[in-house]
């Protein structure tokens, strides 16, 4: 397959059921999100996670794939034969279990606190906010063009990402600075 094929030179591009749509267009806008959310955890990933963390960020990868596929096409399949890729309420409570699993561990918060700290703190702090950011867009679509068990998907995900950076940094006594 090539890489390039010189069809989105004139800024459209195609959705998977075909449709040729703008790169402006607002479900492109919210896939293009979860694409940069996925990236931003690779970043993390780079600046070194402890074992256990860099499983979650990895899982979350690739549950960032289902998450894009399934918004790159406003259908509820890609082919007749083939279903899509589907998130639904086991792993939402599979976010929430990590989230309460490792929130255990951490200081309790009092206030707000600064993002930053060690360098994949401030990475997942940084995916946290990309993570809002992919909400939002998502949200604009319509909340009946998006199943709800991806909009709590989504929506959890920010506060995992939250708890993540938090560990990262409390794991290398990086200091959380209070607003």
């Amino acid at each position: 397959m090539k890489l390039y094929t010189g069809v989105g030179d004139r800024g459209e591009t195609a959705l998977f059921d075909g449709t040729r749509v703008s790169k402006a267009e607002v479900r492109l806008a919210a896939y293009g999100e979860v694409d940069e959310l996925n990236a931003t955890l690779g970043c993390a990933l780079a600046a070194g996670l402890d074992t256990d963390l860099a499983e979650i960020a990895t899982h979350l990868q690739r549950d960032l794939f289902a998450v894009g596929a399934r918004l790159a096409d406003p259908r509820t399949r890609i082919a007749e034969r083939v279903t899509k890729v589907e998130l639904g309420d086991d792993d939402v409570k599979r976010l929430e279990d990590w989230i309460d699993r490792l929130d255990v561990a951490l200081p309790p918060l009092r206030r707000f606190i600064l993002p930053g700290g060690h360098a994949s703190g401030a990475a997942l702090h940084l995916a946290r906010v990309v993570c809002r950011r992919a909400e939002r867009h998502i949200v604009a679509l319509g909340v009946d063009a998006v199943p709800p068990e991806l909009l709590r998907y989504v929506n959890r995900l920010s506060d995992l990402l939250f708890v993540l950076a938090r560990t990262a940094n409390h794991r290398r006594q990086a200091i959380e600075p209070e607003w």
